[in-house]
């Protein structure tokens, strides 16, 4: 099936041939042509799928189809857990809307008010918002939402994740009840369904899970580390492909800036994402990652989950991540399109309970990188790390230790339940 088998306005058609958009995906599929009937949708779908494309073609087809009132605010929300998705999908809005009338407008915390308000004065069509940032405009007056007619909330299991249940149900107060609501997650769970029919009507529900969630050009490794050792073993493969895009990730953001200063003590470049940067800290960093300048980004899952990032040749997995479906969110981002891939995960002895879960998750066990006694030790030695605080670095590993006992007595509780 072609996307002119839809009946979509030639100049959305147009803007999606420029693209390269040759067939739909599986999601484009089956959630277009509900939508464009405005049936409410539930959808369960990874990242990666083509989600975004999914309900953008044919919001754009339903507001394009039908004209505006003059000053009626807002057509469509898009709530969505961060300032980077609310931006990519703002991009993506404005690739295939590009040849439309219709204005896109993007909202979210960590910058200055100011200059979204006056953007926000002027008319826009598509707001996507984060939950907070969106609800703050709304109480300020600056929002008119009371006439939307299509609310997409996209990973949903995310934004819950980030604790904006109630912001959610604060929001949905202001809008109308006769509207059409879009709903996509990742994962599925009681909560999850739970914010879902309370938002959605007799929706059709969507699942796409393939046998196999992860791309199969992505090759996969784990390697059995010392937590203090990964350090070593994250600059030998920099240095043996200093041409090469990697995105490491970690736990969290303290881990984050206690990696970017073991690079910079070797003297790799690299730049972090995570909460605790500004906005505009966040979109130079990956502003330099995306041109290539910076060849190792490290990133927590908050930040990174669900963004685009083009041509990342390794994902390194430096921890292993509490939840098994970010693994798969994590190796994502590599192996895009028809591109190869690696993901490289770094599996301390505190780790092993971990990694057997995202075994499970997947269905398959991931290749052991087998590394000999002086192989390992060859590694350190090839570090050029020649003026550590030896001191600092050891009271690191006891808080390391601290904090995976943490995770150990929190899953274990979990399992009691």
């Amino acid at each position: 099936m072609k996307f002119e088998e839809f009946g979509l306005d030639e100049k959305i058609t147009k803007s999606i041939d420029q693209l390269g958009y040759k067939r739909p995906t599986d999601i484009q599929f089956k959630a277009i042509p509900a939508i464009l009937e405005k049936e409410d949708v539930l959808a369960i779908a990874q990242t990666g799928t083509g989600k975004s494309a999914a309900f953008v073609i044919p919001i754009l087809q339903l507001l394009q189809k039908k004209r505006k009132k003059q000053d009626t605010g807002v057509r469509c929300i898009v709530m969505v857990p961060t300032h980077e998705l609310a931006k990519q999908i703002t991009d993506v809005f404005k690739q295939i809307g590009k040849n439309t009338s219709l204005k896109f407008t993007a909202i979210y915390g960590g910058v200055d008010q100011t200059e979204q308000v006056e953007r926000l004065k002027k008319e826009t069509d598509v707001l996507v918002a984060t939950p907070g940032r969106l609800f703050d405009y709304i109480n300020q007056g600056v929002v008119k939402v009371y006439n939307a007619e299509i609310l997409v909330l996209d990973e949903a299991d995310h934004m819950l994740d980030l604790g904006f249940y109630k912001d959610i149900q604060d929001l949905i107060k202001y809008l109308p009840k006769q509207r059409q609501t879009l709903f996509f997650s990742a994962t599925i769970d009681k909560k999850i369904k739970k914010l879902a029919y309370s938002l959605v009507r007799r929706p059709i529900r969507i699942q796409i899970s393939p046998k196999n969630p992860v791309a199969k050009n992505i090759d996969h490794s784990v390697a059995f580390i010392k937590m203090d050792d990964k350090r070593f073993f994250l600059e030998r493969i920099i240095r043996s492909n200093p041409e090469k895009k990697i995105l490491a990730f970690v736990r969290t953001k303290v881990r984050c800036e206690r990696v970017l200063k073991a690079m910079e003590r070797v003297d790799i470049q690299a730049v972090t994402i995570h909460s605790d940067k500004s906005q505009n800290e966040r979109d130079e960093a990956m502003k330099d990652f995306k041109s290539g300048e910076i060849k190792l980004l490290i990133a927590t899952d908050v930040s990174a989950r669900g963004i685009d990032i083009p041509n990342v040749d390794y994902v390194v997995n430096y921890d292993l991540p509490e939840q098994p479906e970010n693994y798969v969110h994590r190796v994502g981002r590599t192996g895009r399109g028809k591109q190869k891939g690696y993901a490289i995960a770094f599996c301390a002895e505190e780790e092993k309970e971990l990694l057997e879960t995202i075994e499970n998750y997947t269905g398959y066990p991931i290749d052991v990188t087998d590394i000999d006694r002086e192989e390992y030790a060859d590694t350190i030695d090839f570090s050029t790390e020649t003026h550590a605080d030896w001191k600092t670095l050891m009271r690191q590993a006891e808080e390391d230790e601290i904090a995976y006992e943490a995770i150990k007595k929190k899953r274990a509780k979990k399992k009691k339940k």
